[in-house]
């Protein structure tokens, strides 16, 4: 059976230290999928929240179980990059236009910022609106959101 997550996102995404691949984030979990980009004021403007939100839930006894992948809407690779060095997450790498769209698609983003919440094994989605959820969870008590 072919990995759902890997069908989703591609083999490897982008990390801090280098790629990863992108079978090592399917476990029991969710996986946060982040539609963004650096000229969309209220994205700069979630965007920290996000990152101190995430910082938070990484420490918690779920943290492992979590992980966010920024999906880029910037309109050049140096664009994306120079606004991914402000996340503490993964990237899906740029050059993946198509999967950008695919993604968008399937999970009907019409705007941005969107957080999408994802169960981390199937790809099935648990909500379009995790941006709420950064609001509303703040300690990320209700994992997984379901």
């Amino acid at each position: 059976m072919a990995d759902p997550i890997v069908a989703l996102l591609g083999d490897k995404v982008q990390g801090k230290d280098g790629e990863v691949q992108v079978s090592s984030l399917r476990k029991e979990g969710v996986l946060g999928l982040y539609f963004s980009a650096h000229w969309c004021p209220p994205c700069r403007r979630f965007t920290p929240q996000l990152a101190e939100w995430y910082g938070k839930f990484k420490k918690t006894s779920n943290g492992d179980k979590f992980e966010i992948v920024f999906v880029s809407s910037d309109r050049s690779e140096e664009d994306c990059e120079g606004y991914y060095k402000d996340m503490p997450w993964l990237v899906l790498p740029f050059s993946l236009r198509a999967k950008k769209e695919e993604l968008g698609k399937k999970y009907q983003v019409n705007g941005i910022p969107t957080l999408v919440f994802i169960d981390s094994q199937t790809g099935d989605e648990i909500t379009t609106k995790a941006r709420a959820i950064v609001g509303e969870d703040p300690e990320g008590t209700k994992f997984p959101w379901k």
